[in-house]
């Protein structure tokens, strides 16, 4: 099958009940959760990403049992302390800077080195800023460049506690250090730059020895030395990362509808929808509930007879950083001048995103402003495209291609866009949701 397709027809109006895989974020963390506790962990509706199976075959590299069957996954926890460490380890990450991220913070016990190799895009980010905290608390580690990987881990047997600021906004720094904290003893102490929960929130729902405190701009985390965790039965939620491009297509389609099913609604992830709404995006939040402290709901977008520009505030960055190309799309439509600030992080993703998200604004031929950081997006409500636009080269960043599909599908012209496996990262079955869509099945996904 070649690995690119190619869209020249637009999506007409549809009204649809959609449901996405489960959250990567909490698919990857009860992966690694799971192997630490003591018992038998099930979970249904585990994204069956590849990032999630480089989390799977990492684990079972440690030893670890898990079996996978009839849309249930069990892993055979060997508790906190019961990985089986061997010479000559190598954990491959793939793509997932979660996976390489939280399972250093796991690893700081190791008796012999071990290896964390990754992609061309993974291989590419910051690792210093996980290195640099969990050093401290007695483990050495080398990277490549002082930056990347490859990295090697040598673990230490007398680990203490640490103190640490996280200012970057990074829920994988943070979450790393909450890892190697369960390790070491004393209290850990977490000062934290605003960010995705979802570690602290699985802890807090096990009644390990974690304390949290918030305030305006920053959380306070502490976390003992754990001695057991027990398993955990789980049924993942959907990710509102995946569903956010069926948020974008219908907000950009005229005379559609769609409910996205049972899908995680946690706050410090909702940010593409608050600033969606402030452009003038219909959305609501049906059947909401709270599920081993995530919140969850079925999220209704209906179409908007117009959209606004929006000065963004950077309070949303954070919660929204996964998102901010298909919001891009939305300000490509919207009257005005959209301005987004302070987006440093943006690029230092899977590709330089902030950088990729100009480029295809500009292929569209919508007029832009970028810096090192931000982006001004000169929104023309009339936008049509009629002409051949190729998208490749782009470290296979699986959210640079399906943004690409939602801006094909939403703005017409000849799109032809490279590296389709990309999606395997998180979302396998993001073309078949796609087909299934009025007038998308006419496509040749070819």
């Amino acid at each position: 099958m070649p690995n690119k397709i190619i869209l020249k027809n637009k999506v007409s109006n549809f009204n649809r009940k959609i449901s996405i895989p489960g959250d990567k974020s909490i698919s990857i963390r009860w992966v690694l959760i799971s192997s630490l506790a003591s018992g038998v962990s099930k979970a249904k509706n585990l994204l069956m990403s590849d990032d999630v199976l480089a989390a799977i075959k990492s684990i079972k590299k440690l030893g670890v049992k898990v079996v996978n069957k009839k849309g249930v996954c069990k892993i055979y926890g060997v508790g906190v302390n019961g990985y089986k460490y061997k010479k000559n380890i190598v954990i491959n990450a793939k793509n997932s800077g979660t996976l390489g991220r939280l399972i250093s913070g796991i690893l700081i016990d190791t008796p012999f080195p071990i290896k964390i190799v990754g992609d061309k895009s993974l291989s590419k980010r910051d690792f210093k800023r996980i290195t640099k905290p969990l050093s401290k608390f007695g483990a050495s580690f080398r990277l490549r460049n002082n930056y990347n990987l490859p990295l090697i881990v040598r673990g230490s047997q007398k680990l203490k506690s640490i103190s640490f600021f996280e200012d970057k906004g990074s829920a994988q720094c943070k979450s790393s250090v909450i890892f190697g904290g369960i390790k070491a003893d004393g209290k850990t102490i977490i000062k934290a730059k605003k960010s995705r929960n979802h570690t602290e929130l699985l802890f807090k729902h096990l009644k390990l020895p974690i304390k949290l405190k918030k305030n305006q701009k920053f959380d306070l985390i502490e976390i003992n030395k754990v001695n057991k965790i027990n398993p955990i039965n789980y049924s993942i939620p959907s990710d509102i990362s995946s569903g956010a491009f069926f948020i974008a297509l219908t907000a950009l389609s005229k005379n559609s509808q769609i409910i996205i099913k049972n899908v995680n609604v946690n706050p410090t992830r909702t940010g593409v929808i608050v600033i969606l709404k402030k452009m003038g995006v219909k959305i609501s939040l049906l059947n909401k509930k709270i599920y081993k402290g995530e919140q969850i709901a079925d999220i209704l977008v209906k179409s908007p007879s117009s959209l606004k520009s929006i000065n963004c505030p950077t309070k949303f960055n954070s919660e929204a950083i996964d998102e901010f190309l298909i919001i891009f799309l939305i300000a490509a439509k919207a009257k005005g001048i959209s301005i987004f600030k302070d987006l440093d992080e943006l690029n230092k993703k899977e590709s330089p995103r902030l950088k990729w998200g100009s480029k295809i604004l500009k292929m569209m031929g919508v007029k832009v402003i970028t810096t090192k950081n931000s982006i001004k997006i000169f929104g023309n409500p009339e936008l049509k495209i009629d002409k051949r636009i190729e998208i490749q080269k782009y470290l296979k960043d699986h959210r640079v291609f399906m943004t690409s599909v939602i801006a094909a599908l939403s703005f017409g012209g000849e799109w032809h866009i490279h590296d389709r496996d990309s999606i395997k990262s998180s979302f396998p079955s993001f073309l078949k949701i796609i087909k299934s869509l009025k007038n998308a099945k006419k496509e040749k996904f070819n």
